[in-house]
């Protein structure tokens, strides 16, 4: 079982899941909601079209977990001036607050995957996920 990249991708999908939840708890911050304020502490301001287009997930998925940052206070809509048909996302002072929390478990998440490899061995890795990943956006 161990030589089915599947299987594997599956475990560490499962692994970060209970890893962001335990890590982010205390703030109410969901595995499905920390990578959107990841996306708006790097810009602010996008669409929500845009944060879809950037983490590539499920526009559905997007707009809930949108809407649940928007409700918990993390985050808010503001209509675009150019276009008011435009809503776009930016972080309020309690979403600029977590920021280090969120960073420090990014960190240490990937401290974890990468704990007793070479960095070749990390640069390897994450090649390989590279390549995986633009062989299913071929297909």
């Amino acid at each position: 079982m161990q030589n089915n990249p599947g299987r594997l991708i599956s475990i560490l999908y499962r692994k970060a899941q209970v890893y962001w939840t335990q890590s982010l708890k205390e703030y109410q911050i969901t595995s499905a909601e920390y990578p959107i304020l990841l996306r708006l502490y790097a810009r602010e301001g996008v669409t929500q079209e845009e944060i879809v287009a950037e983490l590539e997930m499920d526009k559905s998925a997007i707009a809930r977990a949108l809407q649940s940052l928007i409700d918990k206070g993390f985050v808010e809509k503001q209509k675009d001036e150019q276009d008011r048909r435009c809503n776009r996302i930016y972080l309020t002072e309690k979403g600029h607050g977590v920021r280090q929390v969120i960073e420090e478990a990014k960190q240490k998440w990937n401290e974890i995957l990468m704990k007793n490899m070479t960095e070749e061995e990390q640069r390897e890795m994450i090649r390989l996920l590279g390549q995986s990943v633009k062989n299913l956006k071929r297909e």
